[in-house]
């Protein structure tokens, strides 16, 4: 039995779900047996034979992001291999004073949950904000938008700084989307596209690029390999034309 994580007990309910129904969701995706200590918190696994070690890896990440404040429906997203969790306690930042806890929770949700909602949307994370916990929730790109976002915040940024702070990496992403395709496109139309009008072009480009770096140390005394470097190969001529 592999220990997973420890939340807390009044999570303790959230992760078991009505009748058994998340606990059960969690283990048929997991494809593991999840044993609850009520009284500790700790939750630990038994695993199927066949399941995924990637999955394995990341259950403890779906716990506790549970236990933090996480629906269960959103935490699963937690196991396919694109998605990963990034965990900010607020009081590394403002100690353990429950005034500048809430200060800093008000920060970064905003009024009525707009600065939440922006951060998101602009970056493309999920943020749930949990006592003194921020779970910050996407894929490779989005969280490191998203987790910088947040740490500005939490550092004391003002909120237009760490607006403006998205919108120019959003555009800047937006900008490498469109410039990888283009470049990949003026790769195949610069070479493919055009050898395929050319019936031959491309074996005439290599062997011209071999005779190009053919031999370029000849030896002055030995007239062959003179006679071979300056000779023609069969598919070149030597064309006069008067002007």
């Amino acid at each position: 039995m592999e220990l997973l994580a420890r939340i807390a007990k009044d999570r303790i309910g959230v992760l078991i779900g009505k009748g058994g129904d998340t606990k059960r969701a969690i283990e048929e995706e997991a494809r593991c047996k999840l044993h609850i200590d009520s009284d500790s918190g700790e939750i630990s696994a038994d695993w199927d034979d066949d399941s995924d070690p990637i999955i394995r890896l990341k259950m403890p990440d779906l716990i506790r992001a549970i236990g933090r404040g996480m629906s269960p429906q959103r935490a699963i997203q937690l196991l396919d291999d694109d998605v990963h969790l990034r965990m900010y306690d607020i009081r590394d930042w403002v100690g353990r004073q429950p005034n500048q806890i809430k200060r800093m929770r008000g920060r970064v949700i905003g009024r009525d949950g707009r600065i939440r909602e922006l951060v998101e949307e602009l970056s493309g994370v999920e943020i749930v904000v949990y006592r003194s916990t921020i779970l910050v929730v996407g894929d490779i790109e989005s969280l490191a938008v998203g987790s910088a976002a947040v740490e500005r915040l939490l550092g004391g940024s003002e909120h237009g700084t760490v607006l403006k702070f998205l919108e120019k990496e959003k555009r800047r992403q937006k900008i490498e989307r469109q410039t990888l395709p283009m470049h990949s496109e003026r790769q195949v139309t610069g070479s493919t596209r055009f050898d395929d009008l050319v019936p031959g072009l491309a074996a005439a480009r290599e062997r011209r690029n071999q005779r190009r770096f053919k031999g370029i140390q000849v030896d002055p005394e030995d007239e062959t390999a003179i006679s071979e470097m300056m000779g023609l190969a069969e598919d070149e001529h030597v064309r006069y034309e008067e002007e």
